[in-house]
C-alpha cells in the first residue's frame, strides 16, 4: 500500500465568493515554483488517526487552530500512489501571517552543508477557479467537492 497523507481544505466568503486557503511548499525544489505546486496543508501518517493528523499538520504548516465544523471530503490517489484524505471546513485567517514548522537538508546537494527551511514557506486565498490552477493536479478533486457540496448550502 502506498503512504497515506490528511489536510484540511480551509474556506471562507467574501461577499458570496468562495475562497480557498492552499499552501507553498517550502525548500529550494519549490522555491520557483508556482502554478501547480500550491496544496492544502496535510501531513503523512501511518498508525495515528487521520483527522487527528490532518489538525495538526494544518497547525504545524500555518500557525493557525483548525476549527469549525468539518466535512468529509473523497479521498484522491496521487500520482505517486500516496492517497490524501482530506475535511474541509469555515474559517478565517491572515494568511499573511502563517508560520510553519522547518526541516532540514543538505542544500546545495553534495555539499555537506545542513540547512533549514520552512516546511510552507507562505500561504493565501485563492478564488476558485486561481485555486484550480495554483493547487497540485491530483488535489483539484477537493476544491470541486468542496463546490459540489457548497451548491447546496447557503453561504
Amino acid at each position: 500500500m502506498g503512504k497515506l497523507s490528511a489536510g484540511l481544505l480551509m474556506y471562507r466568503f467574501r461577499g458570496r465568493q468562495l475562497e480557498i486557503l492552499l499552501v507553498h511548499p517550502g525548500g529550494p525544489f519549490w522555491e520557483k515554483k508556482d502554478t501547480g505546486a500550491w496544496s492544502i496543508p496535510k501531513g503523512e501518517y501511518a498508525e495515528e488517526d487521520p483527522f487527528e493528523t490532518a489538525k495538526r499538520e494544518f497547525f504545524e504548516e500555518t500557525g493557525f487552530e483548525a476549527q469549525g465544523e468539518f466535512m468529509g471530503l473523497t479521498p484522491l490517489r496521487q500520482a505517486s500512489g500516496k492517497v490524501v484524505t482530506a475535511w474541509a471546513f469555515q474559517g478565517e485567517c491572515d494568511a499573511g501571517k502563517a508560520k510553519s514548522n522547518t526541516f532540514t537538508m543538505e542544500w546545495p546537494p553534495g555539499s555537506g552543508k545542513r540547512r533549514e527551511f520552512p516546511e510552507v514557506d507562505r500561504a493565501a486565498w485563492f478564488g476558485v477557479d486561481e485555486a484550480r490552477k495554483k493547487i497540485l493536479k491530483g488535489q483539484i478533486g477537493f476544491i470541486d467537492e468542496l463546490c459540489a457540496l457548497l451548491r447546496h448550502q447557503d453561504p
